[in-house]
Formats: structure tokens, sequence, C-alpha cells
């Protein structure tokens, strides 16, 4: 993901594709995750997550291969459904693992998981910036990323955990599970909401910051996708202390913090082209650090609170997640059009108000949950298959 977004300035001047064409793009993505995203909830129950994890891994770095590929915008918007049916069941069937590792683990570390996944975000951005700066074909750069990393899942998938614990359990920082009866549709509204709005703040990083760079601000190609590298860096560090942060403030302080640094991160972003001009990136990178400082515990803090309430953690993740991820994949196709319309600093003004919402919707949501949801014991953790 982290390569994809990256490569999207480079995509959109190989392809001549503009804010349009290219939001089109994302829109379709995002059509192809949501199918699979709901397919794939019941195949983690009936399967188990690891067995999804083992085909939907590999499978969803190979998708890449065809936006990567693509000669034209018709071929490019036919592929890109694929590559959205590769990434919505891969992230379906990990999230689902992370929660049963959690449940076995006994304390939060669910933010951990998270804060590698935006590592692999930052790491791509840095690795796409430096190869543009030395002159390496970005096409290139793609595909060879498509191949390697489809690779790499294979000696991780071996450490997964056999199957799921036979039971609920509880862990500190307020994560709690209520044997299936706590998860009511008012809460997964309330949830499903605050998941959009977060996804959708995140997802204007990841699909826009680059391009905000290089349209708004005038930095040239090789720099534009620091912005989005500087807002994984901010994500990735917050993430990997997240755990220890949710298990001190408890999940609702925690949520209520995100909103409160996301949105005046936001503010700079918008601000920036008013500020003098030797000012104007740094005010928009320490924007986009503070965006995902904000945002970085959001998607842990709901999926553990999902998870965790019911049984079945395959639908139940599946529901809040596509209503998520609808934020994360459709969000930023719809500002693509917003900003053909208007203009891109329009167009975030969507997700600077959606970061507000975050703690808005979130917090009441996860504090009806903790009250209807008693603890349980704890389960020893399994020993992962080696097959």
């Amino acid at each position: 993901m982290g390569l994809w977004a990256a490569g999207l300035p480079s995509l959109d001047e190989r392809l001549d594709l503009g804010p349009g064409r290219l939001g089109t793009v994302l829109l379709l993505i995002s059509a192809g995750a949501l199918v699979s995203m709901l397919a794939a909830g019941p195949l983690v129950d009936r399967y188990g997550s690891r067995r999804v994890c083992w085909v939907a891994g590999p499978l969803s770095a190979l998708t890449l291969l065809g936006p990567a590929l693509a000669p034209s915008f018709p071929a490019l918007a036919a592929l890109a459904v694929v590559f959205g049916l590769g990434l919505g069941a891969c992230e379906v069937a990990m999230n689902a693992h992370s929660v049963e590792v959690e449940r076995a683990y006994g304390r939060p570390v669910i933010s951990a998981f998270h804060g590698t996944w935006s590592l692999g975000g930052a790491a791509g951005g840095a690795l796409t910036a430096l190869f543009l700066r030395v002159g390496v074909d970005p096409q290139l750069v793609l595909v060879v990323a498509a191949v390697v990393v489809a690779l790499l899942y294979l000696p991780a998938a071996r450490l997964l955990l056999p199957s799921a614990p036979a039971h609920p359990e509880t862990a500190s920082g307020e994560v709690r599970s209520g044997g299936g009866g706590s998860l009511t549709w008012g809460l997964i509204a309330l949830l499903g909401l605050a998941a959009f709005a977060g996804h959708l703040s995140e997802g204007a990083a990841i699909d826009w910051a680059a391009l905000h760079a290089r349209w708004v601000l005038g930095t040239d190609p090789a720099a534009a996708p620091l912005a989005y590298t500087i807002f994984s860096v901010a994500m990735t560090t917050v993430r990997l202390l997240g755990d220890p942060i949710r298990a001190r403030l408890g999940s609702v302080r925690t949520i209520q913090l995100a909103g409160l640094l996301a949105t005046p991160g936001y503010a700079l972003v918008l601000l920036s082209p008013l500020a003098p001009e030797a000012l104007t990136v740094a005010c928009a990178w320490t924007g986009w650090a503070l965006a995902g400082v904000g945002l970085a515990t959001v998607v842990p803090v709901l999926f553990s609170a999902v998870g965790a309430a019911g049984e079945r953690v395959g639908r139940a993740l599946a529901l809040v997640t596509a209503f998520g991820y609808s934020g994360l994949l459709v969000g930023p196709a719809v500002l693509g059009h917003v900003a053909d319309l208007a203009s891109l600093p329009v167009a975030l003004i969507i997700p600077a108000v959606l970061a507000a919402v975050v703690s808005l919707a979130g917090a009441p949501a996860i504090r009806s949950l903790l009250r209807a949801s008693p603890p349980a014991p704890a389960a020893p953790l399994p020993e992962p298959a080696r097959d």
C-alpha cells in the first residue's frame, strides 16, 4: 500500500489521469475491496483466519501488477477492481487474526500490528522517493515490489496461530468480551461511523498527501512522496507505542485524544499555502505528522473493541471493517471528484471535519461496549503451527 500510494503521482503523469480519473480508479479499488471484505468474513469463520491469510496475502501483493502494468486508463480501471479484491480479503483476514492473538495474549497488542503495517507504508514511500531520486523507473519499482512482497508473506504465514482461541478473553486496557451479545446494531452504527471517519481521514493522507505537495505546494516530483512518508512515520511511531497508551489511558480516552490531535493537523495542511513561502512545506509536513499521530490509534482501538465483543470474529469484523474501509477506499475517490470540481484544498476540508467525528462517535460507542461486556478469563497462548 505504501508503494502504491507513493507511486500515484508517477502513475498520474504516465497515464495523464488528472484528479477526476484518478478518483475513479480509487473508487473502483474500493468497490472490489468492499465486495471481498464481506465475502472474507464468513470464510474466516469457516476456515480460520490463518488459512485465509495464507491465500489472500500473496494474492493481494500480486494483484498490484495489474495497475503497475496498465497501458491505459480503461485497462487501469479494470485492473483496479482486481487490486481491490486482493486488498479487501487480506485486510479482513489479518485483522481477524490480530484479534485472536490479542485475546490469547491477554493484553493490548493490536496497535503494534497496525504499527508494522504503517511501517510498511513509510518504507514504501521512502523507497519510492529514493528510487525516483536516483532515476529508477517508477513502473519497475511497483512490478518488482509486487513479486517480492508476495514471497515475503510465505515465511510470515508459518508463524500464525493454528486456530482461533476456544473462547473470548479479556485484555488489560479495557479490551473485554461479552460472548457475542453486546454488539448491538446501534453500537455497530456508531463504531462504523467512527471507523468510516477515521479511515477516510487516513485514506485522504495515503492517496492525496503526495499529490497535495505536488499540485498545491509545487514541490518537485522526487520530494512530493515525502509528505505521505512523514504521515506514515508519525503514525507508525505512535502505533508502536499505542498498546501501552491504551492500557494506561483506556480505550475511551484514547479515541477522544485521536480526534483532538488529527483535526488541527488537517487544519495546518489546509493553511499551509497561506504560510510564508519558506514555511509552506514545513507547515504541511507538520500538519501531516500531527494527523498521523492522532489517527494512529483509531483503527486498533475500534477493531479490538469489535473483535472482543463477539464470538464470530470474522463476520463482526467484516461488517465494521467494510463500513470503515469504505471511508479509506471510497473517501479518497470522492475527494478526487470534489478536487476536480473545486480544488484539492476544498476536498481536504472533508477529512478535517471527519477527524473530529472519530471522537464524537467512537467514544460513546466504546463506552457502551465496555459497560455491556463483562470481563472473561484469559486463555493461554497456543503454540504456532510449523507446517
